[in-house]
């Protein structure tokens, strides 16, 4: 029978609280510079070094949380994770506004999830110069992020729902949702057969 993630994180989670608290002296900065480190770090050390440092600078972190190599993280300590998340390759996601990412969520290859966005109203400037502005995005529970997914900032994806592959999502979504496609909209419901 193959070990699970969950179960390998319950059976040393002891020595996994004795390594954070072990790194925490290192501060903010500390933490930032050996989570940038070890960024492309592979297998079980890899995951285990990068929940380490993430645990140390994130608002909150749950257990069982897997952050694969080449992920992108900014102004963690505006991120909440929950419990059994999974973040795979090549994802970026910015805090500034605030993220909350629920329990049992995975957020597959190449996905982003973006809390600001530009102002253009002040035209004597570049789009680029205009302020930015800032709305946090909720990831409930029990969520599936297909790859390639575009989260913008003041969304809300509800508990069991699937985000379709290349979808690009700038509006909210109820439970129990499929949605897809740019901008994303309701394919159909995740309680119905």
């Amino acid at each position: 029978m193959k070990t699970t993630g969950r179960l390998q994180f319950a059976k040393y989670q002891g020595i996994i609280n004795i390594l954070v608290a072990i790194f925490k002296p290192f501060g903010k900065g500390g933490n930032y510079f050996l989570l940038r480190f070890f960024r492309n770090t592979n297998g079980i050390f890899g995951l285990l070094l990068r929940y380490i440092f993430v645990k140390n600078l994130a608002k909150k972190v749950g257990n069982n949380v897997s952050i694969q190599p080449n992920v992108f993280l900014y102004n963690l300590q505006n991120i909440q994770l929950g419990n059994n998340v999974s973040i795979h390759p090549m994802c970026y996601i910015e805090g500034a506004g605030g993220i909350d990412i629920g329990d049992d969520v995975s957020i597959a290859h190449g996905s982003s999830i973006l809390s600001t966005n530009h102002q253009w109203s002040n035209t004597e400037l570049a789009i680029k110069y205009n302020r930015e502005s800032f709305d946090k995005v909720c990831i409930e529970n029990d969520v599936w992020i297909g790859c390639g997914v575009r989260i913008l900032s003041g969304v809300t994806i509800s508990n069991r729902s699937v985000v379709a592959a290349g979808a690009v999502v700038n509006k909210s979504f109820d439970k129990f949702s499929l949605i897809g496609g740019v901008p994303a909209k309701i394919i159909k419901r995740t309680n119905e057969n």
